[in-house]
Order: structure tokens, then sequence, then C-alpha cells
């Protein structure tokens, strides 16, 4: 590797909150990543403070341009520069356009278990959460179509907010998959809001589609939120992009995103994410390299030494799904256990909502001396709990 993922950061005393623990602890659980960033990036940060003059800002086209040329040498598809709208988080944008498409006490439908943030932005904006689960069998989750296409035919149904890839499950979807949904969406007239920030961190030679890829047809009713967040460590950098191929949904979303004051950047948001777009592939494959081997480490020892623990993890994200139904029906509580018992500090699937509460989630995207520690913590305080 030309990069280095071995150095561990000390990141105690950062104001860093996945670092915000005792000594003895070891936090595995917050989705944020244990390496530095790409050098590329930084330098193009310290280059930007350099110059001393820190005023107001707005993303030009060299911004756009970029985020356009990474999607397509990183993934073979056009996002056209004139589709994008720069905004200050994945989030926040999720939380204005469901403020900005849907009405209070529309529903916004999701697949649980998904990421927990999204009910917060459904539910805050007093919307109501519907699920049309995903199916779980033999250590594998598919969608329910006929469930779903019920759920988007219900007319209070007016958005639909879909992981893409799906965190916690790591499912990368196919493009068949991706289309339709968007069709299923399309017929009932539901917007279809695709969280895109995991794209990138795909292994196994597997791509993930962007929503607005879809065929010509399929593209009037979609909008995809991408970010160099996840990919590049920089989510302090409060940096995303809003791609929507739609003239006039794009408008909504942007009167949406204006009035609730996302649209501004801040001085290192323009310069890191075009030196992440442009110079940032051959860290990001060394990264996917690294977290492979972290995922084959963990998986071997997990299997060898935990056999009533099924690893159900995807291709996508840092992220190990972890089914532990054998050993508790009650995540938090064993998840609480492993806290107390060893300082291991994962995510009880139960936030996640859906079959979850049976399920761990472990963040992996750490130097190997760390994935480690951290993996021998969880043999030793998932037999001792067994053992109780």
């Amino acid at each position: 590797l030309k990069y280095d993922f071995k150095t561990v950061v000390n990141r105690r005393h950062t104001d860093s909150v996945k670092w915000n623990v005792q000594d003895n602890e070891l936090p595995m659980s917050i989705a944020d990543m244990d390496f530095k960033t790409a050098p590329e990036i930084i330098l193009a940060m310290q280059e930007k403070l350099k110059l001393g003059v820190f005023g107001y800002e707005e993303a030009g086209e060299d911004y756009f341009n970029a985020v356009s040329s990474w999607y397509q040498l990183e993934h073979g598809v056009n996002a056209d520069p004139t589709w994008m709208i720069f905004v200050t988080g994945v989030v926040p944008a999720i939380s204005s356009i469901v403020r900005r498409i849907s009405h209070i006490g529309d529903n916004v439908l999701v697949q649980e278990p998904v990421y927990n943030i999204f009910y917060n932005s459904i539910e805050n904006n007093g919307r109501h959460v519907l699920s049309s689960d995903l199916s779980y069998h033999d250590g594998k989750y598919e969608i329910d179509w006929q469930d779903l296409e019920n759920k988007l035919a219900d007319p209070l149904t007016t958005l639909m907010l879909f992981c893409n890839p799906h965190n916690p499950t790591g499912i990368v979807w196919s493009r068949s998959e991706v289309e339709r949904i968007a069709a299923l969406c399309q017929k009932y007239h539901v917007v279809l809001l695709s969280d895109e920030i995991h794209g990138d961190i795909v292994r196994n030679n597997v791509k993930y589609t962007p929503a607005f890829s879809v065929t010509q047809e399929l593209k009037n009713n979609v909008i995809s939120l991408v970010s160099p967040s996840k990919t590049f460590n920089v989510a302090a950098l409060h940096a995303a992009t809003v791609i929507i191929p739609d003239e006039n949904l794009r408008m909504i979303v942007s009167r949406g995103l204006n009035s609730d004051e996302l649209a501004e950047p801040n001085l290192m948001a323009i310069p890191a994410t075009i030196a992440a777009y442009t110079e940032g592939f051959n860290w990001l494959h060394d990264l996917l390299d690294t977290i492979n081997e972290n995922f084959i480490y963990a998986e071997h020892e997990i299997n060898k030494n935990l056999k009533n623990v099924k690893i159900v993890s995807g291709p996508a994200t840092y992220l190990m799904w972890l089914d532990v139904s054998e050993i508790s029906k009650d995540s938090k509580k064993l998840a609480d256990y492993l806290r107390k018992e060893t300082g291991l500090i994962v995510s009880a699937g139960s936030i996640y909502r859906g079959n979850a509460s049976q399920f761990l989630r472990l963040n992996l995207a750490s130097p190997i001396s760390m994935v480690e520690d951290g993996i021998e913590r969880l043999i030793t305080g998932i037999k001792n709990f067994s053992k109780k």
C-alpha cells in the first residue's frame, strides 16, 4: 500500500464524538474511521489556510465538475453538474427535503432495519415512519416487493427514504432492484430520496447503482445525496451534494435548502471536496483493500471462536452486521454488557428497528491492531455473557 493505514492516531480529548470515552474503552460504534484522511486532502486544506482570508463562499463549476468527474471515473455513471446543489450535509438535506416534499402527517417509507437517524428526520418533522421491512431468512435480507408496492400505493405515502448501499446490513442493491424501486415510486407518485453516503465504500469489486443513474424515463422523481464524508473520513467538513436530474424537482428542493440555510460552505468544504474527488482514487482503493483485510480477519476469528454468532454483512460499508439471536434477543442488553465488562463499544441493533434487536453493528475501519483488540474483546465478552 502506498498510504499508511497502520498508524494509530490518538483521538482522545480532541472533541471527537466517537472517542469521548473512558481510558479503557474502545469505540467501534459510530461510523467514522480511525485512519488519517488522504494527504492530498490535507494539503489542499493547508493551502487554503495559508490564504488567511475566509469570507463568504459558494460552490462553483470546479466543485460540481469534480463531483461529476468522480462519478464518471469511479462509478461509470453520468452525473451532469447542472443537476447538483451544494449542501452542508446529507442528514440536514434529508430533513429539509422531508419538510419540502411531504406534508405533516404524510408517510415517509423506509426499509427497516435502517440507519437510525432517518427516524429523527421523519418523526421530528411531524411525518410518520412507514416501514416495508426487509425480509430475513437464513442470514440474508431481501425486499418484500409486494409489501413495498402496497405501502407505496398508500395515498399518504409521498416520499421514500432509500439507503443505497444499505446501512447497517451492507447490502448493495443491484441496478435492477434500484430501477424497480424507482419505477414503483414513479407509478405511485412517490419521490425517491436516496442516501448514497456509503456508495464509494464497496468491496469485492461490486458496484453500487446511484439513483440518479436510472433509465431516462425514471429520472423525474429521484434525488441522490452524496458526500466525501464517509469515503475520506471528513465528516466534520460538512460538505455534500444533492443530485437531482429533474429541473422542476431540483428547484423545489433548492428552495427548501436555501430557506433552511443549508447551502453555504465553510472555509474547507470546497478545496477539500475537490481534492478528494480529483486526487483521492488511489487512497480510496488502498483503503478498500485495508477494510477488506480487516473483514477477513474479523470473519475468521468470529467464525472460529463464536459458533453462535452469524455474520450477515453485504459488501458495502466498513460496518459488520452480526446476528446474535442465539445469544440474546436484546442487543442493547448485550451491548451494555460488552461495554461494562470489556470496554468494547458497539452499536446495539435495536436502534435500527425492524428485526435488529437481535443484531450488533461493529465498525472495522481502524488500523489492524485496533481491530485485533476489538475482536478479542468481543469474543471474550460474548463467551462470558453466554455463561451467565
